[in-house]
């Protein structure tokens, strides 16, 4: 018997792609720099926000933060000490979020009145990297602790981030890790990755980060 074969995936990509591309229109219009935040499960990303936000605030940006998790509440939870609009988003047992996701997301927060919003994306190095949110910018963190062969395992987290974190450097006289293997390895996926090594929990590094991103919600708000 005949039948179709009908390739789910790259018609999903595609149709993901152009709902992306037309939320990040809509947010240039409005002012409004989205920032995708992606790593692995427990490299730091709710310790690391609770450093950026107040250096944000601190430089006259208004931020608002969108949590995305399988289930639980306890990031937002956190985030909000900060005093930061935040909400938290359920996905439902999806591993990452998508364009549509996002922008349900972004309704749910409300722009009005905010100059970035962060995307603390679900915990996974696979899932999220394939999906474009409509940020303006992607960054991702990996840890000390995870290894420094992560470019190699997962090649396309690595070729669709603009920024790197390389968190918990407090941590590099416990761990062999190397962290001029990381950029090496991470440059052969990316030349124009940025690194930056930091410690979220004792405050290195994070200066330069925070310099970075902006620099980059300046330029998005003056193109």
């Amino acid at each position: 018997m005949a039948f179709k074969v009908i390739e789910i995936k790259k018609s999903v990509l595609d149709c993901n792609d152009r709902d992306a591309e037309a939320l990040r229109q809509e947010l240039k219009a409005k002012g409004v720099f989205l920032l995708n935040l992606m790593s692995s499960p427990g490299s730091g990303k709710t310790t690391t926000l609770m450093g950026t936000i107040p250096a944000l605030v601190q430089r006259g940006w208004r931020v608002g933060v969108m949590e995305a998790d399988i289930d639980s509440d306890v990031d937002a939870h956190t985030i909000s000490a900060t005093g930061a609009r935040v909400i938290q988003l359920h996905t439902g047992g999806m591993c990452h979020l998508d364009a549509a996701m996002t922008r349900q997301g972004l309704e749910a927060l409300g722009t009005d009145e905010l100059d970035i919003v962060i995307l603390e994306n679900v915990g996974n190095l696979v899932c999220p990297a394939e999906f474009d949110t409509g940020a303006a910018k992607n960054a991702m963190i990996l840890s000390v602790p995870e290894g420094d062969d992560k470019p190699l395992k997962y090649p396309l987290m690595f070729s669709v981030c603009h920024a790197l974190l390389v968190n918990k450097i407090d941590t590099l006289p416990v761990f062999d890790f190397d962290l001029a293997a990381v950029e090496q390895r991470a440059r052969q996926r990316n030349p124009q990755l940025k690194m930056f090594p930091v410690s979220a929990r004792t405050g290195e590094g994070m200066e330069a980060w925070v310099g970075w991103l902006d620099r980059q919600i300046r330029a998005w708000k003056e193109q």
